[in-house]
C-alpha cells in the first residue's frame, strides 16, 4: 500500500457547474468519516452527503462515492467528492484534505498507481492519457482500442510464443547427446521464429501510421511566391491565419493551422515562396519551406495558371502529390508537363476548387491512416521496441547452432516486450510516460 494518500481536482480549474475532487490511499475511510461526520456512504453507491470542515462548519452538500481497495481503478480506497463548481468551495474542500493528511496528486499518479497495482499495463495506461487527449474519432478510437488491451494482448502473445521457442532451444542445450532432438528443436524454433518475425515485421511497416493519428498528418503547401498559398491555408483553415497580400514573399516563415480531414489531425503548413531571391531572410524562409516539404507526409504544390511554365515551377511539381492550379478565374496560359501528379483547378479566393481539393485530401489521408488489421504503433517508444525484438529475433534466427547464443538473444527480446508493457524495471520510462497526464488523472 502507498504510504501516502493522493487528492486533486479532476475536472478543469475555474467556475463551473459541477467539480470532482479524487482521493485515492491509506487514509481515504479516515477523511470520508471526518469529513461527512461518519455517514460515509456503500461502496460504490453515490450518496447526498453535507461536507463539514474541521469546526463542523458546512463546507458544500455533494455527491459522494467510495471505492474500496483494491476493486478500484487505483487498487487503493478511492473516493470521489461532485461538488459544486465554486472556486470557494473548491479550494476550502482542498484545503481540509490537506489538513487530513492528504497531498495534491502529481500528474498521472492516480494512473501510476493502477499501473502499480496491476489494474493496467503500460501501454493501457498510455491509451488512457491518449483518450483524455483525443481531438478526433480517428485519435479516440485508437486510444480506446489500446487503452482497453489491443497493444497488450498483442504483445503477451508475442512474449508466450518467444517463451515456448526458448523452452525448445533449452531442451536443445540440455539434451545435445539425445539422437534427433538437437534437430528436431531447432527446426521447431526456427518456424516459430520465422512465423513470429514475420507478424512483427508487418506490425513495423504501417508507415508510422499510429503516431500520424495521434500527433497529427504533415501537409506542406509549397509553390511560387503569389501562387494563393497563403489563400488556400485560410480557406481551408476557415480563418485568416496567414497575412495574403499583393506583395510577393509575403510569407517568410512557415505558418501552421490545426484541422481535422476526415475524423483524422492534420497539421496544414504554408510556406515562403520558391524562388531565386537575394534577401538573406527570405532566402532562409525558402530553405525551411523546403525542409518542410521534405518532412511533410503530403506536400500540395501551388501554382499560378495565368503565368506561363517556368524552371522554379519544376521544383514544385518534383515535389508534390497533388498540384493545384490557381486563378482558373483568369486567362490560363500554363501548360503542364506530363508527370502523373493529380491536378485541380481552383479560383482559391472565389471559393472554386476547395471543396475538391479538401476531398482529394481526406481520400488521401483516410487511405494512408484508415484501419488495418493489427492494431496501431501509437508511440516511438513503441516502435523502439518492437524493433530491438525484431533484430534480437534476427540474430536468434541466425545463430540457432549455437543455442547458448541464440537463447541470449530470445531473451533479449522478451524483455523488449516486457518492457513495453510494464513488466520489468523500467523507472526511468515510467517517469516519462506519467509526467505527461493531467492532474487528476
Amino acid at each position: 500500500m502507498s504510504p501516502d494518500t493522493i487528492f486533486a481536482l479532476a475536472t478543469p480549474p475555474g467556475r463551473s457547474g459541477v467539480a470532482v475532487i479524487r482521493l485515492s490511499g491509506p487514509l481515504t475511510v479516515e477523511i470520508l468519516d471526518s469529513t461527512l461526520g461518519g455517514q460515509r456512504p456503500e461502496p460504490r453507491k453515490a450518496a447526498l452527503r453535507l461536507i463539514r470542515d474541521a469546526g463542523g462548519q458546512a463546507i458544500d452538500q455533494g455527491l459522494i462515492l467510495f471505492f474500496p481497495g483494491p476493486a478500484s481503478f487505483t487498487g487503493e480506497d478511492c473516493a470521489e467528492f461532485q461538488i459544486h463548481g465554486g472556486p470557494a468551495i473548491i479550494e476550502a474542500l482542498l484545503d481540509r484534505l490537506l489538513e487530513l493528511g492528504g497531498r495534491p496528486a502529481e500528474a498521472g499518479e492516480f494512473t501510476r498507481r493502477a499501473f502499480e497495482h496491476g489494474k493496467l499495463d503500460l501501454t493501457e495506461a498510455e491509451g488512457l492519457a491518449d483518450l483524455v487527449d483525443a481531438e478526433t474519432s480517428a485519435q479516440r478510437e485508437q486510444a480506446l482500442a489500446q487503452m482497453t488491451g489491443a497493444l497488450k494482448s498483442l504483445y503477451e502473445d508475442w512474449r508466450a510464443r518467444l517463451v515456448s521457442i526458448m523452452a525448445a532451444i533449452e531442451g536443445e542445450i540440455d539434451f545435445p547427446d539425445e539422437e534427433g532432438v538437437p534437430d528436431h528443436l531447432a527446426q521447431t524454433a526456427r518456424t516459430a521464429i520465422q512465423s513470429l518475425q514475420d507478424q512483427m515485421a508487418r506490425h513495423l511497416d504501417d508507415n508510422h501510421r499510429g503516431e500520424k493519428i495521434r500527433d497529427g498528418f504533415n501537409i506542406a503547401i509549397i509553390g511560387p511566391p503569389n501562387a494563393g498559398k497563403s489563400s488556400l491555408l485560410n480557406a481551408m483553415a476557415g480563418r485568416e491565419a496567414a497575412i495574403v497580400t499583393d506583395i510577393p514573399g509575403t510569407t517568410r516563415d512557415i505558418v501552421e493551422v490545426r484541422t481535422i480531414l476526415g475524423g483524422f489531425a492534420v497539421t496544414l503548413a504554408d510556406t515562403a515562396g520558391l524562388r531565386s531571391a537575394q534577401d538573406i531572410v527570405e532566402q532562409e524562409g525558402i530553405k525551411r519551406a523546403l525542409t518542410r516539404a521534405d518532412s511533410a507526409d503530403l506536400v500540395v504544390g501551388v501554382l499560378d495558371g495565368s503565368v506561363v511554365w517556368n524552371q522554379e515551377m519544376t521544383r514544385v511539381l518534383e515535389k508534390s502529390h497533388l498540384l493545384v492550379v490557381n486563378k482558373s478565374d483568369l486567362d490560363c496560359r500554363l501548360t503542364l508537363p506530363d508527370s502523373g501528379v493529380a491536378v485541380i483547378h481552383a479560383a482559391i479566393t472565389e471559393g472554386e476548387g476547395i471543396p475538391d481539393i479538401e476531398r482529394w485530401l481526406e481520400s488521401e489521408v483516410t487511405q494512408r491512416l484508415g484501419r488495418r488489421e493489427m492494431p496501431a504503433l501509437s508511440r516511438a517508444r513503441h516502435r523502439r521496441n518492437v524493433e530491438q525484438a525484431f533484430a534480437a529475433l534476427t540474430r536468434a534466427a541466425d545463430s540457432l547452432d549455437q543455442p547458448e547464443l541464440a537463447g541470449e538473444d530470445l531473451r533479449l527480446a522478451t524483455w523488449s516486450l516486457e518492457s513495453l508493457t510494464g513488466r520489468v524495471d523500467i523507472e526511468d520510462v515510467l517517469g516519462e510516460v506519467f509526467s505527461r497526464f493531467c492532474v487528476g488523472k
